[in-house]
């Protein structure tokens, strides 16, 4: 914050409390020049006004609320630029990256700085720690059928993920639905867990400049071919010998591959939309869709229960409990 906003916080904080003070000094004064207990010739409904000064009681809490507001603002970051005497912070919101949250919060902790959040961070590893420790230490599978364990991954889940796949988990578009069998990287566990381990990066080329607006056109209409859908044989016909340049990635018969996180196309799944203008655009352009890694975030534990937590979406796990 620079020092002309801290300044004007400061004033405006100050003067606040001050008039405060000022005007209850004022209230407390008889200015009216009617004796107090004497009526004031003020009579509405039957109702007649008295001269009496502000309640004793009312008066003392009024003071304490002042005192209390310039100790608190003394103690506590709420001045502009100012920290505290107690050099309390709530969380560290300077930082711009998970790292520089890390080496902040172990420089706060050692200085005995009182950081809110890393302090309730550390009351929950040390409550919730040895829960997380021991479900990872069971199969994914396994922890897959425990109703528990499922409850605790869908709180991570509504916490951390359902922000780009939604609560429900089906996705939008550009972020993939979960609950189907349709899986870019692969849906087996180890397959999930290194997803939101080290997370992906997808990167579809544009192939715009390559092959032309009409290149594009003929590739469409021959990948729209691929899932049944009717279209210019002649176009379709074309793009075939074309599409040899995405065989690289999403294999000879279009059915992708895991190792390239390229989608089947021989299905009605679409990321970013399966209409002929959408895939046109994707390959006019391009697409680059980005998973986050959470391996630094939450940690290998949690990041287990979500794993199998995600898992379930696309199973059932009733029979699997049953056998």
């Amino acid at each position: 914050m620079s020092s002309f906003w801290s300044i004007w916080i400061s004033v405006i904080t100050l003067g606040t409390i001050l008039g405060c003070f000022l005007i209850l000094r004022w209230c407390l004064k008889n200015k009216t020049g009617v004796k107090e207990g004497d009526d004031m010739h003020h009579e509405f409904d039957g109702i007649v006004e008295i001269n009496n000064p502000l309640p004793r009681w009312w008066t003392i809490m009024f003071y304490a609320t002042i005192v209390w507001g310039l100790i608190y603002l003394a103690l506590y970051p709420g001045l502009g630029n100012f920290a505290g005497l107690l050099g309390w912070q709530s969380s560290i919101q300077d930082a711009r990256s998970v790292e520089e949250v890390q080496q902040k919060r172990q420089a706060a902790m050692e200085e005995g700085g009182l950081l809110q959040y890393a302090r309730e961070m550390e009351q929950a590893e040390e409550r919730f720690g040895p829960i997380f420790e021991a479900y990872a230490k069971r199969d994914v599978k396994d922890l897959a059928t425990d109703p528990e364990a499922l409850k605790v991954g869908q709180r991570l889940f509504i916490q951390n993920c359902s922000q780009c796949h939604g609560s429900d988990a089906r996705g939008m578009r550009g972020f993939p639905n979960l609950t189907d069998d349709d899986w870019l990287y692969g849906g087996s566990p180890s397959a999930i867990k290194t997803t939101l381990l080290q997370g992906r990066q997808g990167q579809m080329p544009a192939w715009k400049d390559a092959f032309g607006e009409q290149g594009v056109k003929e590739v469409v209409a021959y990948t729209l071919s691929l899932s049944g859908r009717k279209v210019d044989p002649k176009l379709a016909e074309a793009g075939e010998s074309r599409f040899a340049a995405c065989a690289a990635c999403h294999g000879q018969d279009g059915k992708g591959k895991y190792a390239f996180g390229a989608p089947n196309l021989t299905d009605n799944t679409w990321l970013y939309g399966g209409s002929e203008k959408a895939v046109t655009e994707t390959l006019m352009y391009g697409r680059n869709g980005v998973m986050p890694a959470w391996k630094d975030i939450l940690g290998e534990d949690k990041v287990h229960v979500l794993t199998a937590y995600v898992y379930s979406l696309s199973q059932d796990t009733s029979e699997q409990a049953q056998q």
